[in-house]
């Protein structure tokens, strides 16, 4: 049985979400380094996106 890998991304505004390894990312997104099943994914998503807060919505900036 295949069972699917997938990489944690996260774009400008810290945003984090899962993505499926084998498919190409979408534009804005960048892998985040972490990389398993997707409930290991969305564990290590809920142990390090501690604040939802958009980062622009903080008053940080990126460039």
């Amino acid at each position: 049985m295949y069972e699917a890998r997938y990489l944690v991304v996260v774009n400008r505004e810290e945003q984090y979400s899962l993505w499926e390894a084998d498919v190409p990312l979408p534009a804005g997104w960048l892998a985040e380094g972490f990389e398993g099943s997707r409930e290991q994914c969305l564990e290590h998503i809920e142990r390090v996106w501690t604040d939802m807060t958009p980062l622009s919505m903080r008053g940080g900036r990126k460039s």
